[in-house]
């Protein structure tokens, strides 16, 4: 699939965010507020991280506070952080009948309205459930939901829908038309010059639509019906999700509860204009094209507006480390007489913008041109990712 920029722009930007959340994450549940960088250390290989925690932590310091004791590191959460961590537990409370809703829609897109928990539990942060979900949201609805295990082996436990409710078995599609008083379709996100692409797509969106709430038994396997069904499962999976994304190899783990194809790779690559897919840091990730503007989600849900915070906070962290780690790079190289020393006004002139950076202004107007290729090279010289 030809590249999107902004897409991968998306999905560049997750990265850190989420390494961040799950060492968030980690520090939260360890018995006491200050963590050892030994311990997280050993957690950064599950993290598929290289180099060393204390270099990465130091670059948010507005999220991790780091400090030696007793001639040991340890880290700890900022009282910022713990403010947003008190603010999404918050929005997880007020946004629990979302969380009902969308436990229901996936149960009753599989074909037997169950789903192993061990398999949801790789997608619960996609749909936003909290780690407890289990504890905290399913013993409280009874008359949705129940938890059974027909083996009697742990790793078969299932959540199972106890009723049906047709008012929820509708899909986002489904939902649109209805506002516009039209038959559901599928929307194309692609460039007018892309001839061929909308060719196929016009094609393809001329039958009718499936809804993957239907009962798929009378399709054909490989059929244009299934791939159809497919495809508006695969739509409306990644319409419950918060960012609009999802792993394609976490997705292929539910193909016998969703009959999803064997090579749901190759449907998806099918269909454009609907879906992206991307093979950044060697992980194949499908997005929906109508979820994004540009590198932007379109509707954020609350959930994400106060995880986009944390992403500020972080970047925040990032700037004052960046900036700090460049002025000493170039003060060394000044003193070593490598580095070339501006005229007393243009040296005025920077301080003062530095002088305004300090409070919050962007980096960019603070270096000249050769300056900042020397900035991104500290950036990117360092081993840490």
């Amino acid at each position: 699939m030809k590249k999107d920029p902004d897409l991968e722009l998306a999905l560049s930007r997750n990265r850190r965010w989420i390494v961040n959340n799950q060492i968030k994450n980690i520090i939260i549940r360890y018995p006491y507020d200050n963590v050892p960088i030994d311990f997280l250390q050993k957690k950064f290989k599950s993290l598929d991280l290289q180099g060393k925690a204390l270099n990465w932590l130091k670059k948010y310091p507005c999220c991790f506070e780091v400090y030696c004791e007793n001639d040991q590191y340890f880290c700890r959460l900022t009282k910022r952080m713990m403010f947003l961590i008190e603010e999404e537990e918050s929005v997880k409370d007020m946004q629990e009948p979302v969380f009902v809703k969308r436990l229901a829609k996936l149960l009753m897109m599989s074909t037997n309205q169950r789903l192993n928990v061990s398999k949801l539990n790789e997608l619960k942060r996609n749909f936003g459930f909290p780690d407890d979900y289990l504890l905290r949201i399913v013993p409280k609805y009874p008359d949705m939901f129940r938890v059974v295990n027909y083996t009697g082996k742990r790793s078969s436990m299932e959540i199972e829908l106890t009723s049906w409710n047709p008012d929820i078995a509708v899909s986002a599609i489904e939902e649109l038309a209805k506002k516009e008083g039209c038959e559901p379709y599928f929307s194309c996100s692609l460039p007018s010059t892309w001839v061929k692409s909308w060719e196929k797509f016009r094609e393809f969106n001329s039958t009718p639509y499936i809804s993957p709430y239907w009962e798929p038994s009378g399709l054909v396997e490989e059929s244009m019906e299934m791939d159809k069904r497919t495809v508006g499962l695969v739509h409306e999976l990644l319409s419950l999700t918060l960012w609009k994304k999802a792993s394609i190899l976490k997705l292929e783990h539910f193909k016998r509860e969703f009959l999803l194809p064997g090579k749901l790779n190759v449907v998806l690559l099918k269909h454009p204009g609907i879906f992206y897919v991307s093979n950044k840091y060697q992980i194949y990730t499908v997005l929906l094209r109508e979820g994004y503007n540009g590198s932007e989600l379109i509707d954020k849900d609350p959930l994400v507006i106060v995880k986009d915070k944390f992403g500020e906070l972080m970047q925040e962290g990032l700037h004052e480390y960046n900036r700090r780690h460049y002025l000493l790079n170039l003060e060394k190289k000044r003193k070593k007489g490598l580095a070339p020393v501006k005229p007393d006004g243009r040296q005025r002139e920077s301080d003062e913008v530095s002088e305004q950076d300090s409070h919050g202004s962007s980096l960019g107007g603070i270096f000249d041109p050769e300056e900042r290729k020397r900035f991104y090279k500290v950036l990117f010289d360092d081993n840490t990712p």
